[in-house]
């Protein structure tokens, strides 16, 4: 079984070496990657919707040219297992998710998806053989077409960058004229004094 351009073994080797560490949700990933591709015209231009931040986006990034930087790949979250190739001009493509009515034969996995045992009883190497066993069969497609704010031409473009009048920061003015740190969409509960 070949995940991308990658063996089984191999792409368990880039997967310890980009993410850390081997995880279930990146073997997954893999597969999942490896489907949607196999299922797009060749040489299309495509973008990636994520529908969870865990895992998935990794697949994404260490398989294909579209990364969270480059804007290509998004991470919309469901809480759902799933993921979706796009035309990025059209808004047609492939959604591919981890199907839980069809992991009645693999118990591992199923545990694994399921949340049915905690992470320190999991079987990491039996989830590993399971998924390379199982391969595509314990994923579903469905063919889709991505709402209009997704699709290539649609996106807005950012204003100038200008000074917030209250911290001094460059930000982009579409946002307003104070940045929204400022304005308490900061992810901090509190921030130090700004020293020179």
């Amino acid at each position: 079984m070949n995940i991308g351009p990658y063996t089984f073994e191999e792409y368990i080797d880039r997967v310890k070496a980009f993410h850390g560490s081997i995880a279930p949700g990146m073997i997954a990933g893999g597969i999942m990657v490896d489907i949607a591709q196999n299922n797009l015209p060749e040489g299309e231009l495509f973008d990636v919707i994520c529908e969870s931040g865990h895992c998935l986006p990794d697949a994404v990034q260490l398989l294909t040219p579209c990364t969270i930087g480059n804007g290509w790949l998004k991470i919309v979250s469901t809480s759902r297992y799933a993921m979706t190739f796009y035309n990025k001009y059209t808004g047609d493509g492939i959604r591919v998710y981890l199907d839980a009515k069809r992991l009645g034969g693999w118990p591992e996995i199923r545990a694994w998806f399921m949340r049915e045992k905690p992470k320190h009883e999991q079987d990491l190497n039996a989830i590993i053989d399971e998924f390379k066993n199982a391969g595509p069969q314990v994923f579903g497609t469905q063919q889709i077409h991505v709402k209009q704010e997704f699709v290539q031409g649609a996106k807005k473009k950012h204003g100038s960058i200008i000074l917030c009048p209250s911290c001094g920061e460059a930000f982009s003015s579409d946002l307003g004229e104070v940045c929204p740190g400022c304005l308490g969409n900061s992810p901090y509960d509190r921030t130090d004094k700004y020293t020179a």
